[in-house]
């Protein structure tokens, strides 16, 4: 095979700027080297700030973010695009060499119809003439699975979903032909059941075009799907490098081990108790403004000292259910009662104690928390709140919540800015075990983390519960973590709660169809599982 990309001990670093203190030079990616050649596909997989984009985007010489690359040669097609002028670097980048970026949302111009954008770069570089990159990307359509191929461009990028929209930034990147396409994390922020129909689009399309790819992800499952050889990345540095079997079957480094066996978490399903601590009946609602329902009929519990995990696909009613429950949105029929009293509707008219007891941690602690706060006083803000706490009592309390997540009172003076993701949302984990609640709403809380530092936050939230005897009600689309962490689960579909019970009779055939989607859509750690999901659906539709 033609080798078409060598990258040789690569080194690309940047200038940080911490609160508080001095600048300084920090080395991002310290001498990795990699191979690929013409039609394979090498997986880059590690935790946040391992390298990974930084890496992928070094194939096209390119420094996101005030990023400089300090050493080392990548050649592609046998020249170093490090050393080449800027008019032949142009002419590579959107030509040679490609690049799919994880959200689509962003990518997109929302006033310009898809087929005048996936075409763009074709006709930039004199590819191919209009005609010729309209039929490409028709065929491109048809390819990766998105409905009505021949139409499809016509439509704009908010007429599409999410799932579709990722499809045609992939067209996007293979119509010019490349010789290589750079996927960063494209099916991360996706369903499960979207996730997979994307996986199998990207992977069709690169056995038939023949293009190589370097494949950016945290989830080693997802990888093994698609990559010929994988590299496993920690701290800038490579951990371990080679073929995708030996990796998954025959790790040799402690670390690809760990990543390997993430989620695999024991935990013994309890028994409800004798009142649920939370009961929501008969909830329907829908927001402002719009015409129809979200939520239908809702019934579920919550038991002290239990998870409930609310499942299902983005636009399912999950978060639009926890909403609901704090009061930020009004049902139109129904009623949540706690601790054996009804609930106001709205949260104006809940009591202090109400608030204090019912809590919530949300997805993206980035956002959850104010930047100009330290974690001191992030924390110590629900003490005043509820509690009256000051001074030395309130500095104590803060303390002791800080060891309770694992982080000590060395973190007290911290601002977020100084903060690992994982180390934030356990902040944001320590603020809401403040109040005291008997119940948390846990919405996303690991989604945008890197496995094992979800894996982490998961047995914390676990050890938590044992000794604070608080309850959860756990919103996620990852079955895996609600393999590890449930006792019941609600499936929710299109407002509805479609599967309800015990996680053991939850999780047990026989499935209602949506349920047996989902759970056939979660990526396993073995070569070929992409495959075998697929041929089962094709025979399964053939049936019907």
């Amino acid at each position: 095979m033609t080798q078409l990309l060598k990258i040789r001990d690569l080194k690309i670093g940047a200038t940080v700027y911490p609160p508080g203190e001095p600048t300084r030079w920090m080395e991002i990616v310290k001498g990795v080297s990699l191979d690929l050649e013409k039609g394979k596909v090498v997986g880059l997989i590690g935790e946040s700030g391992a390298g990974k984009s930084t890496i992928g985007l070094s194939a096209l010489a390119y420094g996101r973010g005030g990023v400089e690359i300090t050493g080392g040669s990548v050649d592609v097609n046998g020249r170093d695009i490090l050393k080449i002028r800027p008019g032949a670097l142009r002419k590579l980048r959107g030509a040679e060499v490609t690049y799919v970026a994880q959200s689509a949302a962003a990518a997109f111009n929302p006033a310009r119809k898809l087929m005048d954008q996936v075409i763009e770069t074709s006709l930039e570089h004199g590819r191919l003439s209009k005609s010729e990159a309209e039929a490409r990307a028709v065929e491109l359509f048809r390819t990766l699975g998105l409905p009505d191929p021949e139409t499809f461009g016509k439509r704009y990028p908010h007429q599409v979903s999410g799932g579709q929209l990722q499809r045609a930034m992939t067209a996007m990147a293979l119509c010019p032909g490349p010789d290589l396409v750079i996927f960063d994390e494209p099916t991360t922020a996706l369903d499960v059941t979207t996730q997979i129909d994307v996986l199998a689009a990207i992977k069709t399309a690169i056995r038939e075009t023949g293009v190589a790819a370097i494949y950016i992800t945290h989830d080693l499952a997802v990888v093994a799907q698609v990559s010929d050889h994988i590299m496993v990345l920690r701290h800038g540095e490579t951990v371990e490098y080679g073929e995708t079997d030996q990796i998954i079957n025959a790790p040799r480094e402690e670390y690809t081990r760990a990543l390997v066996s993430v989620r695999q978490i024991e935990h013994v399903e309890k028994g409800p108790g004798t009142e649920p601590v939370l009961k929501v009946e008969h909830i329907t609602a829908r927001y402002r403004g719009l015409p129809r329902d979200v939520l239908h009929d809702i019934n579920v519990e919550v038991y002290p000292g239990q998870t409930l995990a609310v499942v299902g696909e983005s636009g399912s009613g999950k978060s639009t259910l926890a909403r609901v429950i704090t009061g930020l949105l009004p049902p139109s029929e129904g009623s949540v009662t706690f601790d054996g009293r009804t609930l106001s509707s709205a949260m104006e008219g809940r009591t202090r104690e109400d608030l204090r007891q019912v809590q919530m941690i949300y997805q993206m602690a980035d956002t959850a928390m104010n930047p100009r706060q330290t974690v001191g006083t992030i924390i110590g803000r629900p003490l005043e709140f509820y509690f009256g706490l000051r001074g030395a009592e309130k500095k104590r309390r803060v303390k002791d919540l800080l060891e309770k997540i694992e982080m000590g009172d060395g973190f007290l003076d911290r601002y977020p800015a100084e903060l690992s993701g994982g180390q934030k949302q356990r902040v944001c984990i320590a603020r809401a075990l403040a109040a005291e609640p008997q119940l948390i709403l846990c919405d996303e809380v690991t989604s945008a983390l890197d496995p094992l530092v979800a894996d982490g936050i998961l047995k914390l939230l676990l050890d938590l519960q044992k000794t604070e005897n608080v309850a959860y009600m756990f919103i996620t689309h990852d079955l895996a973590t609600v393999r590890a962490i449930a006792d019941s689960i609600a499936v929710m579909y299109q407002g509805q709660v479609v599967r309800y019970g015990p996680k053991t009779q939850v999780l047990s055939p026989p499935f209602d169809d949506y349920t047996d989607l989902l759970l056939s859509s979660v990526p396993e750690m073995e070569l070929g599982w992409l495959e075998q999901v697929l041929n089962t659906r094709k025979m399964q539709s053939a049936g019907n």
